[in-house]
């Protein structure tokens, strides 16, 4: 079977869009699944549907790619998008050869070639995904490294070699869109790069020219991403005709908030292609949205699901116990507490149960279950927080999520992988920070109300003392009885007796 290719996709008479020849617009830090899935594809669509006429040089900012970068050249920069999942109920799949991306380099190795890109005059967007971690301020890079070793330092330095060719001229300066899920990335990426300009002294005139001709721009990305579906490769391949050595797979639903000025929408102009990207003035209420619908609403449920017997969250929609306390938490828990329109909100919403119901992504309990702490910190205890102002009362299903966490880290044994649960008679290894472990095997003969008492009490997990909040410790502790003696299925189900049993009358209404 031959290779993916122009020439291939030429001699099979292929009849989908595709972009051979276009100026390389768009220098991306991040030769992985998630970009190729998620960006790339947007600039795929945007050249063929807006006229945006652009290629992508991909860089790998560790200065490995390994098997990507010596894919993406041989295949001439061409690869296969595979995006499924739900919409309104239904099965959605499409395949798409992605054609905007040109070539990828390694700055370590081909320092020269990635340099020689600041002096591209059609050059005017970055992109970067270099992990969460990747955007940090590291002192001890040089000016004088081929490359620094950080990416905000890789970063000065291509900025500077733009400044030293194209400073005296208007509109030279570049539109950057970090992805790293960080809070702000736009503003700390831009606060590293400030820091490095200073440190190695690069002048006054060339701070000016950052703050005045570059757009440090905050955003927040939405896609779920599975990468290359190795069990499924050979079977596909022979489908499609051709070898593809970097396929890519994700879930159909995508959404980009970039935050930024109004013209960006004329230089980026994915209205006109149709796309899920919107361009705003502040970035943060649909992070907010994001975290707090769908993180949330991972974090609110798996937990008493995987106690329950659930393993994936599709086997989690598809019972009618479990989704009904999904929805009771997200419609009438979460959604109240949150600024964003309500008919926008139940529209995210709804999108979430599609997602999480997608046929194609087998998403383990056990894996989202990872570090499940400071999730509920972060994701839960602000819709908790927001309900009890809002309505003076203990929101029933976040409030049982609590006792559901506690009772997933009752463990009984800590070792050097985690803690050890049990479920049903079988093990699982609870999973997170090594004091938040070292406190539950404390207290792992503690009742009901004890263990209640300390764990809400514990100001190290949730910023603030928890049994400050009038009947929380005692509604958490017959929670938490009630699943030790019932069952979490029980919990879940008299959480939503109410609500489950309105639909049935509903139904039988009709």
């Amino acid at each position: 079977m031959k290779r993916l290719s122009y020439k291939t996709l030429e001699e099979m008479r292929y009849d989908g869009y595709l972009l051979k020849e276009a100026p390389e617009r768009v220098l991306q830090f991040g030769e992985g699944n998630f970009l190729r899935a998620f960006a790339d594809h947007f600039i795929d669509v945007l050249n063929e549907k807006a006229d945006f006429r652009g290629k992508v040089v991909l860089v790998t900012p560790g200065g490995g790619g390994g098997r990507v970068l010596t894919a993406v050249n041989e295949q001439e920069g061409l690869y296969t998008l595979l995006l499924r999942g739900n919409e309104n109920g239904e099965k959605v799949q499409t395949k798409r050869v992605i054609s905007c991306v040109s070539r990828c380099l390694n700055p370590y190795g081909e320092y020269d070639a990635y340099m020689a890109c600041a002096e591209n005059p059609d050059l005017r967007f970055l992109i970067s995904n270099t992990t969460e971690a990747g955007i940090r301020y590291d002192a001890d890079c040089r000016f004088e490294d081929r490359p620094a070793a950080s990416f905000p330092g890789k970063l000065t330095q291509f900025l500077y070699a733009r400044y030293e060719r194209f400073g005296q001229e208007k509109g030279k300066g570049f539109v950057i869109l970090p992805c790293e899920l960080i809070d702000d990335n736009g503003g700390q990426l831009a606060g590293c790069v400030m820091q490095y300009a200073k440190q190695w002294e690069l002048g006054e005139d060339f701070c000016r020219w950052l703050r005045e001709e570059n757009f440090f721009c905050s955003t927040l990305v939405d896609r779920i991403v599975t990468g290359y579906p190795a069990s499924e490769a050979e079977e596909l391949c022979g489908q499609l005709g051709y070898r593809d050595e970097i396929m890519d797979a994700g879930e159909v639903f995508g959404f980009w908030v970039i935050e930024g000025p109004e013209s960006l929408q004329e230089e980026l102009p994915f209205g006109r292609a149709g796309l899920p990207v919107l361009v705003t003035k502040d970035h943060k209420p649909y992070k907010q949205r994001k975290v707090r619908i769908l993180n949330g609403a991972h974090t609110s449920m798996v937990l008493g699901a995987y106690l329950a017997g659930r393993n994936i969250v599709r086997e989690c929609m598809q019972d009618p116990v479990i989704r009904a306390f999904m929805e009771q938490t997200l419609y009438e828990e979460i959604i109240p507490t949150l600024t964003l329109p309500e008919q926008e909100l139940t529209t995210f919403a709804k999108a979430v149960f599609d997602r999480f119901n997608n046929p194609y992504i087998d998403h383990e309990l056990l894996a989202i279950a990872l570090n499940s702490t400071s999730k509920w910190k972060a994701r839960v205890l602000p819709s908790f927080a927001g309900y009890v102002k809002r309505c003076g009362t203990l929101p029933e299903c976040i409030t049982a999520s609590l006792a559901f966490h506690i009772a997933f880290y009752r463990g009984n044994r800590l070792e050097e992988t985690g803690l050890t649960g049990s479920r049903d008679g079988e093990s699982y290894v609870i999973r997170d920070e090594r004091f938040i472990l070292e406190f539950f095997e404390a207290h792992k003969e503690d009742d009901p109300e004890a263990l209640t008492a300390a764990v809400l009490a514990e100001s190290r997990f949730w910023g603030e003392d928890l049994t400050a909040y009038a009947g929380l410790a005692e509604k958490v502790a017959g929670d938490l009885r009630m699943i030790e003696e019932e069952g979490a299925y029980a919990l879940m189900r008299r959480c939503t007796l109410r609500r489950m049993t309105l639909v049935n009358w509903q139904k039988e209404d009709k």
